[in-house]
């Protein structure tokens, strides 16, 4: 098994670099996960029946529906990221 810990105590960059890519694709998979939940959400709030076409009104739904998550996380995102600057408070 490998040594975590570098001859002076530190950290093995070889094991660091694999933390910083395992969180990296722990992220990217988060993300997927919510594109495909809000992509349901906003099929299942605007398709009514599914064609081989989109109406414009379904059209303009779908386009709003993303806008709003899209407006949403980026205000939860941001409040995290203050709450993060202020310590936690």
């Amino acid at each position: 098994m490998a040594e975590l810990g570098g001859p002076d105590g530190g950290r093995d960059p070889a094991v660091s670099e694999l933390q910083r890519l395992v969180a990296a694709e722990q992220q990217r998979a988060q993300f997927t996960a919510q594109v495909h939940n809000f992509m349901e959400v906003c099929w299942d709030k605007c398709v009514d029946k599914p064609g081989s076409k989109l109406d414009s009104r379904t059209e303009g739904c779908l386009a709003s529906c993303v806008d709003r998550f899209i407006d949403t996380t980026l205000s939860i995102t941001n409040r995290f990221a203050q709450i993060v600057q202020k310590g936690g408070h």
